[in-house]
């Protein structure tokens, strides 16, 4: 009888291991806890400012309004958004040539969330070994209790950050005052929901699975990285041989500074070992960098162990700064950020189409004159109500503009659109060509006087 051949049972995918990472101190950790203050206190600050009679930065969808502070953008300025989405762009791409993942360590929002939730996490359970120590503890009232406030704290923070962020499209006393009386709409209690539940479970459970798995920046920034590129490394040439222990380390010849403490790898967020070279998983918070210096000064050692250096400079080769991509990226920056200043600087208070009458080229009005029928589309993107007054040039002269009295004392609210016919006419004798250029000029009545021309097509008879 042959024997039996039990199947082989492969694993394609390891199970995550839970990250504990040690809490640490230390310069860049400092820089992180400002980063973290500053960003978390705009976010959730912000939307409670006043500015100018509304609230200072509120994307009003229905009423199709942004305000940000003093100025107020339409939908007729996407051109906006897109300058500013080029500008965060490039902005990523400089940073990251220069100075590697420091987005990710310091700024990102799952970065920043993230820490938030560990911090609660750290002031509830303890350090790492008391938070490994509860979980491999059996069920019963005190981790019950414990875990139990954990969460609840998580909940509250996540329906808090949910309500905010809701805030920025809602008037956000507006949206108190109904959370407060139970009169929420639809759509915003599905968002708040929606925001919270994505915060709760990308903050406090997901963690580094998103920075490894689901963000694709760590995926393709390796492709802005080069050899002068500022990155975390570990002095393999100072650090080895690595050796652990009093004893160990005086029967060592040489040894390496690295004394296998692990405090690097305790405390890194992501799980990984910085000394095994450059990894897309680390997002270069630095607190390898805290730890280890720590553990160095100990021991009498010169910190810099692990540190930010690039490249070139662990091969004892001249690191340069300045160089074409560098260059490239901050000079596409700038004519970018220069471009959106100019557009914005010069932004009117009021965007103008002219559209012609498309069912005759030209009307006889008498025997010497013709006119040209238009409709104008006048959009007043100003803060308050606005009457405009048209006037036309062509032919190196003023042109007569005919307006139905009932449009002529039209005022225009902030946000709306005006339809407004208006009659060109000129004299036969003066329209030399079959199809002649004309501007059309529309100026607001009022102090600011804001003005813009729009050159069209006018049409002639045949001579």
């Amino acid at each position: 009888m042959s024997d039996s051949k039990q199947p082989l049972e492969i694993q394609l995918y390891e199970k995550r291991k839970k990250i504990h990472p040690r809490n640490v101190k230390g310069f860049f950790q400092r820089l992180r806890k400002i980063s973290l203050y500053l960003l978390l206190g705009i976010f959730y600050l912000l939307p409670w400012l006043s500015f100018d009679g509304h609230q200072a930065v509120l994307f009003d969808l229905p009423a199709r309004k942004f305000h940000i502070f003093f100025i107020t953008f339409w939908p007729q300025d996407f051109i906006f958004l897109s300058w500013a989405l080029i500008i965060a762009a490039f902005t990523l791409f400089f940073v990251t040539a220069l100075a590697g993942r420091v987005w990710c360590g310091f700024a990102c929002p799952q970065t920043v969330w993230t820490e938030l939730f560990v911090r609660i996490e750290y002031w509830i359970e303890g350090d790492r070994n008391k938070r490994i120590k509860l979980d491999k503890a059996p069920w019963n009232f005190a981790k019950v209790k414990t875990r139990g406030l954990k969460l609840f704290l998580w909940l509250l923070l996540a329906l808090w950050t949910g309500f905010t962020f809701v805030g920025f499209f809602s008037p956000i006393r507006e949206l108190f005052f109904h959370v407060q009386n139970w009169t929420l709409g639809p759509w915003e209690t599905f968002w708040i929901f929606f925001y919270a539940l994505a915060t709760f479970g990308n903050a406090g459970f997901l963690r580094e699975q998103v920075c490894m798995h689901m963000c694709p920046y760590a995926r393709f920034q390796s492709a802005m990285f080069d050899r002068d590129t500022l990155i975390i490394s570990y002095d393999v040439e100072r650090g080895e041989p690595r050796v652990g222990g009093k004893k160990k380390r005086a029967e060592t010849k040489n040894p390496g500074d690295c004394i296998e403490c692990q405090a690097c790898v305790q405390v890194c967020p992501t799980g990984i070992d910085i000394r095994d070279g450059l990894q897309y998983e680390c997002i270069a918070c630095a607190a390898c960098i805290d730890a280890c210096d720590e553990v160095m000064i100990k021991i009498g050692k010169e910190p810099g162990l692990i540190k930010y250096t690039t490249e070139n400079q662990l091969e004892g080769k001249e690191t340069h700064i300045l160089r074409p991509r560098i260059i490239l990226y901050a000079v596409a920056l700038s004519i970018f950020v220069g471009l959106f200043s100019y557009t914005l600087i010069n932004r009117k208070d009021m965007a103008v189409d002219v559209l012609r009458d498309r069912n005759s080229f030209y009307r006889q009005v008498d025997s010497k004159t013709i006119e040209n029928v238009y409709k104008l589309k006048i959009m007043n993107k100003g803060k308050s109500v606005q009457q405009y007054k048209i006037t036309a040039k062509g032919f190196g002269k003023n042109l007569d503009v005919v307006i139905d009295d009932k449009f002529k004392e039209r005022k225009l609210p902030p946000g709306d659109v005006l339809i407004l016919p208006v009659k060109v006419r000129a004299q036969k004798a003066d329209v030399k060509r079959r199809i002649q250029n004309i501007q059309i000029i529309i100026t607001a009545v009022g102090e600011d006087g804001t003005t813009i021309t729009e050159e069209t097509k006018y049409f002639g008879p045949k001579k």
